[in-house]
């Protein structure tokens, strides 16, 4: 198999498309559209199906884009790790992170691991969805509490809690009637929260008055006493500590755990361990007051 024909393939199947392929790499269209060609002749297969205004890989395309572009990725860093005496730190870098996680800390993790590391060009995407590392080359994935995925490993490296938060303005009720509440997506009829408190578990009945699509949106409207709210305790630890929001409760049910993800079936290249090591010694014990203290 010709190795720069199967390189231009992937080429067309991560842009989409020969124009935008052909603009990327400043390369000719006509080129990447003859060597694709030659390619599907030599396997005897059609890898896209071509219609007027798109191009769509085919069921083997897609098969082939999923494995090539992962082994195209693996020979280049090696080429270049070859080249450059060793497992030199260098090169793009791209991660996807959770919205909230990006807001409140990614941008000073970044910013040290750039200083640390000049010749790494660093991408970094705020995304909230499960992104599909291989078809958008992605080289790490932030994610909370991911589903299990036999094609990824990765670790765990935060854990934090939810805790019901409110102004002190705001009165709780003794009787059970509900509370208002802030709450994130998708505003909902009335609810409860089972929260655990110092004297044992309770039950919150909640009436949303308020949805919002951020939680430090949350945040901002419960510290103006509009209603209580879920959230994360490292979003929160400084007003508690300062008084500006009083601790309702812990939620019940499963802890927040951050993992670093990448894929099984590729090289752990030197950037990805170095970024693993970075989240390792910026917080060392994982714990929610080390978000909290870093975030400051």
């Amino acid at each position: 198999m010709d190795l720069l024909a199967l390189a231009d393939f992937t080429l067309v199947a991560r842009h989409g498309g020969f124009g935008k392929a052909a603009r990327e790499a400043g390369r000719p269209k006509a080129t990447l559209s003859r060597r694709v060609a030659e390619l599907e002749s030599s396997l005897d297969l059609r890898l896209f199906e071509r219609g007027a205004r798109s191009l769509k890989l085919t069921e083997e395309g897609r098969a082939l884009f999923e494995r090539a572009g992962m082994l195209l990725l693996e020979l280049e860093e090696t080429a270049a790790a070859i080249a450059s005496g060793g497992q030199t730190v260098r090169g793009r870098l791209r991660i996807s992170a959770p919205l909230l996680f990006s807001q409140t800390a990614m941008g000073k993790l970044a910013a040290e691991f750039a200083l640390r590391y000049p010749d790494v060009r660093l991408e970094i995407t705020a995304d909230d969805r499960a992104v599909d590392m291989v078809e958008e080359a992605y080289d790490l994935v932030i994610r909370v509490n991911p589903e299990p995925d036999a094609t990824l490993v990765g670790r765990i490296f935060l854990r934090d809690r939810l805790v019901v938060v409110a102004s002190p303005d705001l009165v709780r009720p003794a009787d059970g009637s509900p509370v208002p509440a802030v709450t994130r997506g998708a505003m909902q009829p009335a609810q409860t929260w089972n929260v655990t408190m110092s004297s044992g578990p309770s039950t919150l009945t909640v009436a949303p008055v308020l949805s919002m699509s951020s939680l430090v949106m949350v945040r901002d409207a419960v510290r103006a006493g509009v209603g209580a709210a879920r959230l994360p305790l490292s979003l929160v630890s400084h007003d508690l500590a300062a008084g500006t929001l009083v601790h309702w409760g812990d939620v019940e049910g499963p802890e927040i755990a951050l993992w670093a993800l990448y894929p099984t079936r590729r090289l752990l290249s030197a950037r990805v361990s170095a970024f693993l090591e970075h989240l390792r010694s910026a917080f060392p014990r994982g714990t929610p007051d080390e978000l909290a203290a870093y975030m400051r």
